[in-house]
């Protein structure tokens, strides 16, 4: 996760701000986003064409020296067999999950962090693919105007369009989109496609058989004084909706908002679902819920009603329908349902 983690998932949830709705879990609308669409040749030759958060990405050919730049984008291409086209990667948010750790571990990792410009360019990449549009500063690896300049193309993931660049709605549809153009720039759309097909299908599994039905949830992603929990417009929305659980939150903008405690109490959500992350663990966040006189009286915390979703799997990515069925697997274990 970037540098300010909290900081920057504000970001992605202001980016979210023109979101209208919601897709469904399993029927999610087709993709009505204008922030990233693939406008030349969609097989695995070159030359490549794809207009992402207002620029135009160029390759000649599928890039075979990429280098990713957060955990999200990272992802997105070891879920797709993408790994031989990796020259580096960066910046971790937790574990990179057990089917993924092998190709993984084949790639050189540039720094736990963004890495600098010496040593981002030292992995001589033709293409950098991150989630957040922090990446492209001159704080981080550079612009994308310089990088260009360079012969070096760029892809931020749709959610994360820097500010005043629309970002892709939240849908099921715009996640599977992202991970095809993707696919498409490193010369894997046919692998992207079977994924893709393969999470279609996993995501109705969990849709026909929702333990979430009835339940009330506070999405508690970090913070301490001023909570920072899942809003309507985003991933966590978008899980809640998959296993048919209500989120008490739904109606404030973006994917993730600044909340209250005084509100929280208030409304003395059946379950918490807890978010766990290398810079915010889910036991630090529990043990501080215990801890607190006045927090400690909500039901849920009386009855240890907590279900832990690894925050890899809250933000659209190739890891967002794992994170469907890890919370319905976890709201089945603490509702009965």
């Amino acid at each position: 996760m970037p540098a300010t983690p909290k900081f920057l998932r504000r970001a992605v949830a202001v980016s979210m701000l023109p979101v209208i709705m919601l897709a469904g879990c399993a029927g999610a609308p087709k993709d009505s986003s204008a922030s990233s669409s693939a406008s030349a040749s969609q097989s695995n030759a070159g030359p490549i064409t794809i207009t992402n958060c207002g620029q135009k990405v160029t390759l000649d050919k599928p890039a075979t020296r990429a280098v990713t730049l957060n955990q999200g984008a990272t992802e997105d291409v070891l879920a797709i067999g993408g790994e031989s086209k990796l020259a580096g990667t960066a910046y971790l948010d937790s574990g990179i999950p057990k089917k993924w750790k092998k190709a993984y571990d084949s790639v050189k990792v540039l720094a736990k962090e963004y890495p600098s410009k010496e040593t981002f360019l030292s992995a001589k990449p033709d293409l950098a693919v991150s989630s957040y549009s922090s990446a492209f500063t001159d704080k981080a690896v550079g612009t994308r105007e310089e990088l260009k300049k360079q012969g070096i193309a760029t892809y931020i993931s749709p959610f994360g369009c820097p500010k005043g660049t629309p970002s892709a709605e939240a849908t099921w549809e715009n996640v599977w989109k992202e991970m095809r153009e993707v696919g498409t720039l490193i010369g894997q759309k046919d692998a992207a496609d079977k994924v893709i097909a393969e999470q279609r299908m996993s995501l109705k599994e969990v849709s026909g058989n929702k333990h979430g039905n009835g339940t009330s949830i506070v999405w508690f992603d970090s913070g301490d004084k001023v909570p920072f929990i899942g809003a309507g417009h985003g991933g966590p929305q978008l899980l809640m909706d998959a296993v048919g659980a209500k989120n008490l939150f739904a109606n404030l903008d973006g994917g993730w908002a600044d909340g209250s405690w005084e509100k929280i109490v208030g409304s003395n959500p059946d379950v918490i679902v807890v978010a766990d992350a290398d810079w915010s663990t889910a036991k630090d966040k529990i043990a501080y819920l215990k801890k607190d006189p006045v927090l400690s009286q909500m039901k849920a915390v009386k009855d240890n009603k907590f279900v832990t979703v690894p925050f890899s799997q809250t933000t659209p990515g190739a890891e967002l329908v794992d994170g469907a069925k890890t919370l319905n697997d976890g709201l089945a274990r603490v509702t009965g349902k």
